[in-house]
């Protein structure tokens, strides 16, 4: 015992120093000990979440790439067809055409004349309509599905770390889906009427003097259907051809859907027609209709210089009396289903329209 005194008394403080070292020592490993596995925890969980959050997207991906393909080959195949033969029906130039045949040599020259006049009002109208409700049904359906892919990706996020696959999450109802692809034959079945009426005027003002005799090149072609198109989509208020792709906007369904996303009337249709609206008279979109068109009819320009470059045509000028019939023979190019028509590809492979399509669907709502 008086050893262990001694040696107490002698190395009090170097035992006391040791001991507390050891004691420290042991308590930061303890501390590092539950830090290491409180780490490997979160590892865990944040590596859950990732596996999720792919599996999610790549169900969304799959789920809005059917939805693509489904609109290309149904879709907009189907408003092109309905497009075509509603534009014959309506504006029909057979009529006119037989009776200037028949009636050589039988006709005065104010009746010649006048029907002339008249198949050159209907045939520039029934051109320039169709280029304009082509390009724009083509890109009204693009935004359609670029915002529901939207809302199915940000409805899929919301609903990260729940066990349920996507096709269970209900995300949108399919009557509103299918109900909000059937409004693009808004224009074919409701705006038809309206819309050959307001482009037709634009066509005699813009035509206005122009006589069957005046020489019309691949130029004065393209500058002239721009012209008609300007004067038509410049007429009335602001933004008032959107009313040809789609209904009216309900001015209290749009004050519903931007407050309380919880009221019952404003249905998932209804939000998904007031964002397309919202859309359609942005000055993006509006910027992306003027390059289409002007890209369309160029291109169809061209289309109708190599058709008549046999007898010089229009790459040298040629009168108008001449354009006429060679329009005619452009229409049903004009109007084609998509895998057989030049100029849709032409809009879709524009670098300003896969740019505008690209950060209308990353461009979340929150």
């Amino acid at each position: 015992m008086d050893f262990v005194r001694g040696f107490w008394k002698k190395h009090r403080r170097k035992v006391l120093v040791t001991a507390g070292c050891l004691g420290s020592g042991y308590l930061l490993y303890r501390l590092y000990n539950s830090h290491t596995r409180k780490l490997a925890d979160l590892e865990r969980e944040l590596a859950n979440e990732r596996a999720n959050d792919e599996l999610i997207k790549t169900q969304m991906r799959a789920h809005f790439e059917n939805i693509q393909m489904i609109v290309d080959s149904t879709t907009l195949p189907h408003a092109m067809r309905c497009l075509s033969v509603r534009v014959s029906e309506e504006i029909d130039v057979s009529n006119v055409m037989e009776r200037l045949n028949k009636g050589k040599g039988m006709l005065s020259s104010s009746e010649k004349l006048q029907l002339w006049d008249e198949l050159k009002i209907l045939s520039f109208t029934r051109m320039v309509l169709s280029v304009w409700s082509v390009t724009m049904l083509s890109l009204y359906i693009r935004v359609q599905v670029n915002i529901l892919g939207r809302h199915l990706y940000v409805d899929s996020a919301r609903a990260l770390g729940t066990s349920h696959l996507l096709e269970e999450l209900d995300l949108i109802d399919r009557d509103d889906e299918q109900k909000f692809f059937s409004s693009a034959d808004y224009l074919v079945t409701n705006a038809m009427p309206s819309l050959i009426t307001d482009m037709q005027g634009a066509v005699k003002e813009v035509l206005k003097g122009k006589q069957l005799k005046d020489v019309m090149s691949t130029r004065v072609l393209q500058e002239t259907v721009i012209r008609i198109m300007d004067v038509f989509m410049s007429s009335g208020s602001p933004h008032h051809w959107v009313d040809y792709l789609m209904m009216p906007q309900d001015t209290n369904l749009s004050r519903k859907s931007s407050g309380s996303s919880s009221d019952e009337t404003v249905n998932k249709f209804h939000q998904l027609m007031v964002e397309t609206r919202e859309v359609l008279i942005s000055n993006e979109f509006t910027n992306i209709v003027e390059i289409s068109l002007k890209c369309f009819t160029d291109a169809l320009a061209e289309e109708m210089e190599t058709q008549t470059e046999a007898g010089g045509g229009l790459a040298t000028g040629m009168p108008l009396a001449k354009v006429l019939p060679q329009i005619e023979k452009t229409i049903p190019v004009i109007t084609a289903e998509p895998g057989e028509n030049r100029f849709l590809k032409l809009i879709r492979d524009l670098s300003e329209v896969q740019l505008f399509f690209t950060l209308l669907y990353a461009n979340m709502p929150q």
